[in-house]
């Protein structure tokens, strides 16, 4: 490689680590930010400062936010009684696209996931517990329909209702295997009414 390019190189890699950016999609990308004009690339790489400075996690539901708490647990027309409770916050923003929940979320961080060590001191799932002393009376399990998602809501089923609170599950509109993030309105619609006890 030349020397001349090893900054190239450099971005590339550092493009590749993203979540569903491969090696062609990451070389792709560098080779557009390079065709960017100087402007347009500082406005790129400001932005990214910018978020990294300002957005952090809401401390009620772990939301990406840039107002602390965030603007749905700061909402006076949300209801406090149901808590919605999903892996990440791309889930949260998938489920409220549809506008059929107006209750509050937990967002866990991930997913129960032996295999990637990723145990349940891993999650945000000691928070969920100390919210349910706050008037909740249902938390629906929102995990994704996947093998880790199951054992996530099976686990998380028997350290809730042991408390008093219903545990409902999103009904099976969404195919098994699929994300939250990457499923229609009308899909998360049907499987978030027909949800049923867990």
């Amino acid at each position: 490689m030349f020397k001349s390019a090893l900054s190239v190189e450099k971005l590339v890699n550092r493009l590749a680590r993203m979540p569903g950016i491969g090696r062609k999609s990451a070389t792709r990308l560098a080779f557009h930010i390079m065709k960017l004009s100087r402007e347009e690339a500082y406005e790129l790489a400001d932005t990214i400062r910018e978020v990294k400075d300002r957005v952090g996690l809401c401390s009620v539901c772990n939301n990406i936010s840039e107002t602390d708490p965030c603007h749905i647990c700061s909402d006076p027309n949300r209801r406090t009684d149901i808590i919605c409770v999903v892996e990440e916050t791309s889930d949260a923003a998938a489920m409220e696209k549809v506008e059929a929940f107006t209750g509050l979320y937990h967002i866990l961080g991930g997913r129960l996931s032996p295999l990637d060590g990723i145990g349940p001191d891993d999650l945000k799932i000691k928070e969920l517990l100390q919210r349910l002393d706050k008037g909740v009376e249902e938390v629906i399990i929102a995990t994704n329909p996947n093998v880790e998602g199951e054992a996530t809501a099976i686990y998380l089923s028997k350290l809730i209702k042991p408390m008093g609170v219903r545990v409902t599950r999103i009904a099976r509109g969404l195919p098994v295997g699929s994300d939250l993030e990457f499923a229609d309105s009308a899909t998360l619609t049907r499987a978030l009414e027909g949800r049923q006890e867990f």
